[in-house]
């Protein structure tokens, strides 16, 4: 596995967030770490289009090694271009281009197919739950070679559609239906079964899933790739800034909550609450990230459906430019130390709203500790 290398290759797990479109600035990132060989990723927890940059970049990686990934990459956004072009209802209008915005908030075309999905269930609206993104994907990646992939530890999540909880899927359960079920938005698709099961976008419960890393790799570096911002700083009062923003909150608020119970577990072996039964049990992970909150804050919900070519490499370009930032600033606390405050980035500036949560715990706390430290991937 990419963990067990040595000398001067650092390993890190990657988190992919879902996002549409916007995973094309995703892609300028992994494009940026693959072409430096001082970096080995060893997993990937991958989320709607967080999902489909991990499962393509895998599959290049394991069919053609490091080249084969940027080339598997590149192909598979272009190709999504091509398909936008051919079956897309929703695009950027000649005249709209000469504003010089990627945003299509008033695209006539935007507006009619956003009316039209929030009144029409896709169960009426396709009912033969026609997809182009199911021919885009399996164009890319052959899964029946993808099970056998140990370049990388895949892992993708979705939405139980019954239970409403994320189910995590593995490298040797990996098919095209479980890539579409993890990009599954339920106003434009059908929701896809798998085992008896219906499945929704993974956004909803995971985006992306952390937890996989701690029990399944041995690599103790995090770098999550955040699409949507976190933090916004005007106040929304058009109603599509408004919807905007609920979708920035929602889509990132699995994560945060994810980080809450990270910085809990942190704080108990930092202040030394573990008694000696489970003292060796916690891990003590690094955490880094790349946020697209000011590179991509001029872009709305609408744009995740432009699937321009020109757009897709503006993006491209984004995520590389910002993935170059964070190699020269961070290379070397890869293996040392966390480049993300957890309370400070992700939590707000003073950890915790409230009662400090520690201070509140059960008189036993390591039994808090494993109870965040042991989420089922089920």
């Amino acid at each position: 596995m990419a963990g067990s290398r040595t000398g001067t290759t650092k390993s890190i797990n990657v988190a992919l967030q879902g996002g549409g479109a916007h995973g094309a600035f995703t892609w300028g990132v992994i494009d940026r770490l693959i072409e430096d060989d001082r970096i080995d990723i060893d997993g990937l927890s991958g989320t709607s289009a967080g999902s489909m940059n991990a499962v393509v970049y895998a599959y290049g990686r394991m069919t053609g090694g490091r080249d084969g990934a940027r080339a598997a990459l590149h192909d598979f956004w272009a190709d999504i271009s091509r398909a936008g072009d051919r079956f897309s209802p929703v695009r950027m209008l000649p005249w709209e281009r000469w504003t010089g915005s990627w945003n299509m908030d008033a695209s006539p075309l935007y507006l009619a197919f956003d009316a039209l999905t929030r009144a029409v269930s896709p169960y009426v609206l396709n009912p033969f739950d026609f997809n182009p993104l199911r021919d885009v994907l399996t164009r890319a990646v052959d899964f029946e070679r993808l099970v056998h992939c140990d370049c990388a530890r895949l892992f993708i999540s979705a939405t139980n559609l019954r239970t409403g909880r994320v189910r995590v899927f593995t490298a040797p359960e990996m098919t095209a239906d479980v890539v579409m079920a993890s990009a599954c938005l339920p106003f434009l698709f059908r929701a896809v079964e798998i085992d008896g099961e219906a499945y929704w976008d993974g956004g909803y419960m995971g985006n992306p899933s952390l937890f996989p890393f701690y029990y399944h790799t041995g690599t103790d570096d995090v770098l999550i790739i955040n699409i949507n911002p976190i933090e916004r700083q005007e106040v929304p009062r058009t109603a599509p800034d408004i919807m905007n923003r609920v979708n920035e909150i929602s889509f990132n608020s699995p994560l945060l909550g994810e980080m809450r119970a990270i910085a809990f577990v942190q704080k108990l072996i930092d202040e030394d609450w573990l008694n000696d039964a489970h003292k060796g049990k916690l891990r003590r992970v690094r955490f880094h990230a790349i946020r697209a909150d000011q590179v991509m804050c001029d872009l709305s919900v609408a744009s995740k459906f432009n699937t321009g070519w020109d757009f897709l490499c503006d993006l491209r370009d984004r995520g590389r430019a910002a993935a170059d930032s964070w190699m020269q600033a961070h290379f070397d606390d890869v293996g040392a130390r966390s480049t993300v405050d957890l309370h400070h980035d992700y939590l707000g500036p003073d950890g915790s709203v409230g009662p400090d949560p520690v201070a509140e715990a059960s008189a036993d706390p390591s039994a808090d500790a494993a109870a965040a430290g042991r989420t089922s991937p089920q």
